[in-house]
């Protein structure tokens, strides 16, 4: 068996939401403009729920930024100088970007992820359209909380597992998005 970081097998936790989350994105994003400057397509975003204000998460700040060429390996040097970790594609898996963790400083828990996207790519979009859905609808974040909550107590030591089983919710809002956006168009 492979020796990972800790931060790489944590469970997924689901908290109430914290209002530092949006200081931590904002201070996260100002960094991620001035590293990532030369390669910067459509800047950086806060996406995910700790995006959402009053969303349980898990506490991991998801920024999302747009490069000209997310498997440019020079836009990657500046990010791991920096303390991000690349997580590598094989593990990863979704060829539609490049995923990035910040570990805290003791090297145990994540505390944010960067997904390096291209231009262009509906998932960019996607992401904004769900971020942007779950802020408009109270009832729908609290329906989302909760089948997060459900998830992180059953599958919360396999974030494969967690992550498939909000698929169809994701799904479902976006569906109902401007763009329609389709299952397969986000692979």
């Amino acid at each position: 068996m492979a020796n990972f970081p800790a931060w790489a097998i944590e469970k997924a936790v689901v908290v109430p939401y914290q209002e530092h989350w949006a200081e931590r994105a904002s201070a996260e994003q100002a960094r991620l403009v001035e590293l990532l400057s030369p390669w910067l397509a459509e800047g950086v975003e806060h996406v995910g729920s700790t995006a959402v204000p009053g969303l349980a998460a898990k506490p991991i700040v998801d920024l999302m930024a747009s490069v000209r060429d997310h498997t440019d390996r020079a836009v990657h040097a500046p990010l791991i100088e920096d303390g991000w970790h690349l997580v590598p594609p094989e593990l990863d898996e979704r060829p539609w970007r490049r995923l990035f963790v910040r570990p805290d400083a003791a090297g145990l828990h994540r505390i944010a992820h960067l997904h390096l996207v291209s231009p262009g790519h509906r998932r960019w979009q996607a992401q904004i359209a769900f971020r942007d859905a779950l802020r408009a609808d109270a009832g729908l974040a609290r329906e989302y909380a909760e089948l997060k909550r459900r998830l992180s107590a059953d599958h919360g030591a396999d974030r494969e597992a967690y992550t498939a089983g909000k698929s169809a919710f994701v799904v479902r809002v976006l569906r109902t998005c401007p763009g329609g956006y389709m299952p397969d168009e986000l692979n």
